[in-house]
């Protein structure tokens, strides 16, 4: 079981953000907005992990890991950290920014 706690706790991350969605934020009902906003900043963190794995800068413990890798030996866990956690991010961001009160332009400095 220790194999999957990576994906455990990225799941646990999913579980705990999608209320959000379901009280209106409406992120996952915008997937291209979502993806202009996550894809970028996820390709320039996967390919610096991807360097810094092939210059021996830093690794993954095997026994958190699946073993499922990716092209460039990127494993599995860490291109979906590179997604998941962003777009649960987006989703707090969105539901804090919804729950707000609005404000006028004008004060702020």
């Amino acid at each position: 079981m220790e194999h999957l706690r990576y994906l455990l706790l990225l799941a646990g991350c999913v579980a705990v953000t999608l209320p959000l969605e379901l009280s209106g934020s409406r992120v996952y009902r915008r997937p291209g907005r979502l993806a202009r906003a996550v894809l970028p900043v996820a390709a320039v963190f996967a390919a610096w992990d991807v360097v810094a794995i092939a210059a021996g800068v830093w690794h993954y413990n095997p026994r958190y890991m699946t073993g499922i890798g990716l092209p460039l030996s990127l494993p599995l866990e860490e291109a979906l950290f590179f997604l998941v956690i962003p777009v649960c991010a987006v989703l707090t961001f969105e539901t804090v920014r919804r729950l707000s009160p609005v404000r006028d332009r004008s004060d702020v400095r």
